[in-house]
């Protein structure tokens, strides 16, 4: 008959309290590594829901005839990016928008302001890197010294006609657009849910509108 655990030897009591450990810790939910926490964060943004609104058939043309056209409008720009969000390429046209943003900047702020760019957009592995070759990156970083309005002219013409000549292109084919370019079925307003890696509007002649 067993008469307690004082009457157990002290090795029984010792591997009791091993085994009881181990099973504590097996049964603790390890915290995801760090990655993976901000991979979730990113796709959870990226699948929110987008309210648009409704974009006159005229503009539309107009955005057919030149990439221009539609990158300089304001709704066609909108509706260009959440295309390249679904192609998760948005860190060109969000390059393009800075330095354009850029060149309004007072003088006394253009140097934090292009620091903050080339590191987030231009330099190698940076967060939202951008397609350049090395010979732009070098020329962008030497233009920093002198800082002018201009210091990201060559990349972001570089990036201008990469988008004009690869994702303008897929842009004009894609179901978004192929959408937009439907005439409305109503007076209500739409939305423009992406799902995965494709954006699904429940209603035609629509564009994203952002916070």
């Amino acid at each position: 008959m067993c008469k307690g655990l004082a009457a157990l030897p002290a090795t029984c009591l010792k591997s009791a309290k091993d085994i009881k450990h181990k099973i504590g810790f097996l049964l603790q939910k390890p915290d995801p590594p760090q990655e993976q926490k901000a991979l979730k964060e990113k796709e959870k943004e990226k699948g929110k829901v987008t309210v648009v609104n409704r974009v006159p058939p005229v503009e539309i043309e107009k955005w057919k005839t030149s990439f221009n056209n539609l990158i300089k409008n304001e709704d066609g720009r909108k509706a260009f990016t959440s295309f390249l969000q679904s192609e998760y390429s948005q860190e060109n046209i969000e390059f393009w928008e800075a330095c354009e943003d850029f060149k309004q900047t007072s003088v006394d702020m253009m140097n934090v302001k292009a620091r903050n760019i080339f590191e987030r957009y231009v330099e190698a592995d940076s967060p939202s890197e951008v397609n350049l070759d090395s010979a732009t990156r070098e020329l962008t970083r030497k233009n920093l010294e002198r800082c002018d309005a201009f210091c990201f002219e060559e990349a972001q013409s570089k990036i201008f006609t990469l988008m004009e000549k690869d994702s303008y292109r897929r842009f004009l084919k894609s179901k978004l657009f192929l959408e937009l370019s439907q005439p409305p079925l109503d007076n209500k307003p739409c939305s423009l849910e992406k799902k995965g890696k494709q954006h699904v509007s429940e209603h035609s002649q629509c564009l994203p509108s952002y916070a």
